[in-house]
């Protein structure tokens, strides 16, 4: 039943998220059925393939992690892991969001220059290795380390506006790409390993 009361909340809560994109998009003028118009396809079907792929691995920590939030509450709830579980879901989820919604070109577009939403995101983040430091220091922090260097070096090379289409995105794309298999492998292994200590230590067992 718990399920299902579940299930009811979430169709509910979502059904006015929906009407309320469309209002809004109506107050504006607009069709509402902008809402749900499919994504451009690729005049190739290389075209983006990689950007995708980055997209995709963008998904596995936030998923992994509240996956792994919701287990461990049910195994250990007093865990004190827990916690960083769920801050690394909300860090992790934040920036699938902007990478799906392109939420930086917006705010771009609004006036706010890219390096600010940069530098808010930078300093979240730093606030969470920060509180988490301890905790990070017992995992395979280099991995994570790695991902977020190599994430920076990306960002470093877009805002050099390199001349020319092939090295300069390539230059940005790799590295990027790298980052989030090195970040997505970090997270896997870190929630692999926080639930089978809980799983080792639950007196249930």
């Amino acid at each position: 039943m718990a399920s299902y009361r579940s299930a009811i909340w979430v169709n509910s809560l979502s059904f006015l998220v929906v009407i309320s994109l469309i209002v809004y998009t109506k107050l504006f003028g607009a069709s509402a059925g902008i809402l749900f118009e499919p994504p451009l396809a690729p005049p190739d079907p290389n075209a983006g393939l990689l950007t995708h792929t980055f997209q995709l691995l963008c998904a596995v920590p936030p998923i992994v992690c509240t996956f792994s939030f919701a287990l461990l509450r049910t195994i250990q709830p007093q865990q004190k892991g827990n916690l960083f579980i769920l801050y690394s879901a909300i860090i992790t989820g934040g920036f699938l969001v902007n990478e799906i919604f392109r939420i930086h070109i917006i705010l771009l577009r609004a006036g706010i220059p890219k390096l600010i939403t940069i530098v808010v995101y930078a300093m979240t983040t730093l606030g969470y290795g920060l509180a988490f430091r301890r905790k990070i220091k017992s995992t395979p922090y280099i991995l994570l380390l790695s991902g977020i260097g190599l994430l920076f070096s990306a960002i470093a090379v877009d805002s050099l506006k390199l001349s020319g289409d092939g090295v300069s995105v390539l230059l940005e794309g790799v590295p990027k790409l790298f980052s989030e298999i090195n970040i997505a492998l970090y997270f896997w292994s870190v929630c692999y390993g926080e639930i089978l200590r809980s799983r080792n230590s639950s007196p249930h067992d």
